[in-house]
């Protein structure tokens, strides 16, 4: 019996160890690969989109509107989708402060866009800073793996 009772042991510390190894690894940040390798190439297209805004700085204190929407609407038009695919993939623990930074910034933009149409100059420059200071605030939740 104490030797059943001792393989049955062996057998389970084998299979639990085997299923360690089977698991997907994770980061330091609690990021499997899978998810890592999305995260990248959506930062990637994240990023390309942040080196606009000193055309869009430039658009804005032109008081440019035209060019001003057509920026928010073309090259900048996906940053709402990569913030989705990135927060999708998150740890759970930081998934929560990453899609309310997404959300100031897609409002940002949306206002941003709204004072363009209006051609309002102080608010299109308030909403200016607003996405500036969103972009900002979002790249600083990307894993730092994820730019490596």
């Amino acid at each position: 019996m104490l030797k059943a009772l001792s393989r049955l042991a062996a057998f389970c510390l084998c299979v639990a160890l085997s299923l360690g190894l089977i698991a997907p690894a994770v980061n330091a940040a609690g990021i499997n690969p899978d998810d890592l390798g999305v995260i990248r190439r959506q930062a990637a297209a994240f990023e390309d989109a942040k080196t606009r805004l000193p055309d869009l700085a430039r658009l804005v204190s032109e008081k440019d509107w035209v060019f001003t929407r057509n920026l928010l609407h073309g090259p900048m038009q996906e940053v709402s989708r990569e913030m989705s695919y990135i927060n999708q993939r998150l740890d759970k623990s930081e998934r929560k402060e990453a899609t309310k930074v997404a959300r100031s910034l897609k409002e940002a933009l949306a206002d941003l866009d709204e004072a363009a149409r209006l051609q309002d100059f102080s608010r299109l420059q308030k909403s200016y800073s607003a996405v500036a200071a969103g972009f900002d605030a979002y790249s600083d939740l990307i894993p730092a793996e994820a730019f490596n």
